[in-house]
């Protein structure tokens, strides 16, 4: 452990944001660094609690009193490879993971969590700037002479042939896209995760081996028999990326996007690449956001830096509670979430619900709601005589995901599909067919970051156990 007395005598602090008026017309980094001396007091906060909740509170089990006491006494060399133990981009799940483990942390019962996740993304940058983070190829013996396919480059798909290709197997990734990262390249705002990083991080996985391929629609060409027909194993990380549709009166007019469509193409802009039409702006714009979650707030920081008239998020159920439920504890409790778009603009309602979308000349005019009540029975229905109108020139649907898109590769395969909309498996990772895996948001539906690279891990290791019988990979 850190200080014995730290949590005692120091309280949560965390690394500052850049201020509004300056973050909000460009698409860096919103965080800046937090100084050694203040991060290495963070953590020692970290106490003797005996059992580290914030171990299982973490989809990875990150070792996670371990790197605090050797960041909190300057061995930053050993944090590092305690933290790459079980997480293979830490440089992701420090800038995007909703932090589970501090919801877990001890002294979240009463009293503000350790900054886990500021002292994580630390630990990982200082080992970039150090030298540290190295491409590890197997060396030539330990080459299984087996080839595995890995069917999507977002976070579960980078860590499957991570874990795959260090077990010595060949593995060659296939994207859809024209560039490699999933939603880490397409779907989180510059702001939120800066490109370079990715590209950081694919290059040594280049390095150690891994073959990238992009603009390649698996199913189409190649088939799937054509790509189990050459390799020895596939493992699918196709993601959970279709949205959750609102089929009101009036949905087919123009200018209502599912959240990704937007996203996808602002990403786009902002690297300099061309968009597909139609075009999605909020510039200038009456921009309604539907959804409560993290890609509301994305929809809605992108629209700020575009320039938007306006931007209002509605959610259509009420508002959560702002103080957290001891009992809760150590689970995720429900309140209300605060992003930091949220500081930048734009207004958030709550128990709105759509009625119908209306407009002329097939465009998006007004939006006719409802206020919304909860049922006994838990559902959220209209309340009667409350319909009022809004203005809106782009609507986006933030309103969730119901699994991955439908195409001729989950067609031909026959998948089924579970509650959640993620594919069902016959064994854990293992799908109906012999040497097809599954892992990510496509097994599981759409889940957290840290959720995806965990998955993958652990996909990882069961197709390495089909391919020789046993695996020493980490599960």
């Amino acid at each position: 452990m850190g200080d014995p007395k730290g949590f005692i005598k120091l309280g949560r602090k965390l690394a500052p944001d850049r201020p509004v008026e300056e973050r909000i017309h460009d698409y860096r980094h919103i965080h800046d660094h937090m100084p050694e001396g203040d991060l290495r007091a963070q953590a020692s906060r970290c106490m003797d609690c005996g059992i580290p909740f914030c171990n299982t509170g973490c989809p990875l089990g990150n070792l996670i009193p371990d790197w605090n006491d050797l960041v909190y006494r300057g061995q930053w060399k050993r944090a590092i490879d305690r933290l790459h133990a079980t997480n293979n981009f830490p440089e992701f799940t420090g800038m995007l993971c909703p932090a589970p483990c501090e919801d877990a942390c001890v002294l979240t019962i009463n009293s503000d969590p350790v900054t886990i996740k500021e002292v994580e993304l630390n630990i990982i940058e200082r080992a970039f700037e150090e030298g540290w983070v190295v491409p590890k190829p197997p060396p030539g013996e330990l080459r299984t002479g087996k080839r595995v396919a890995v069917v999507g480059s977002g976070p579960a798909g980078l860590a499957a042939a991570q874990q795959l290709n260090w077990a010595g197997h060949h593995v060659t990734v296939y994207e859809k896209s024209d560039e490699i990262g999933g939603l880490l390249r397409y779907g989180i705002p510059d702001y939120k995760l800066e490109k370079w990083t990715v590209d950081r991080r694919v290059g040594i996985m280049e390095e150690e081996g891994i073959e990238f391929r992009t603009s390649v629609h698996v199913g189409e060409s190649p088939t799937v028999e054509e790509l189990r027909a050459e390799y020895d194993a596939v493992v699918l990380a196709i993601g959970a990326l279709q949205g959750r549709n609102l089929p009101v009166p009036g949905r087919d007019l123009d200018g209502i996007h599912y959240a990704m469509e937007y996203l996808t193409q602002q990403n786009r802009r902002v690297a300099g690449l061309p968009v597909l039409e139609p075009e999605i702006t909020a510039a200038g714009k009456k921009v309604i956001i539907l959804g409560g979650g993290d890609t509301s707030a994305d929809c809605l920081g992108n629209a700020h830096r575009e320039g938007a008239a306006s931007v209002k998020v509605l959610t259509h159920g009420p508002k959560p509670p702002t103080e957290r439920d001891p009992l809760a504890w150590p689970e995720v409790p429900f309140m209300l979430k605060e992003y930091p778009s949220l500081e930048e603009g734009g207004e958030r309602g709550f128990s709105v619900g759509v009625l119908r979308f209306e407009g002329e000349n097939g465009r998006i005019e007004r939006i006719v709601a409802a206020e919304t009540e909860r049922t006994p029975d838990g559902k959220t229905t209209p309340k009667p005589g409350t319909e009022f109108e809004i203005e809106a020139d782009l609507v986006l649907l933030a309103i969730g995901f119901v699994g991955p898109v439908k195409d001729r590769l989950t067609d031909d395969l026959g998948f089924t599909f579970g509650r959640r909309g993620g594919i069902e498996t016959v064994d854990k990772y293992a799908t109906g067919h012999e040497g097809v895996f599954v892992c990510g948001d496509a097994r599981l539906g759409a889940d957290l970051i840290v959720t995806a690279i965990a998955d993958g891990r652990k996909a990882a290791r069961q197709t390495d156990t089909f391919l020789m019988g046993r695996s020493l990979l980490p599960g």
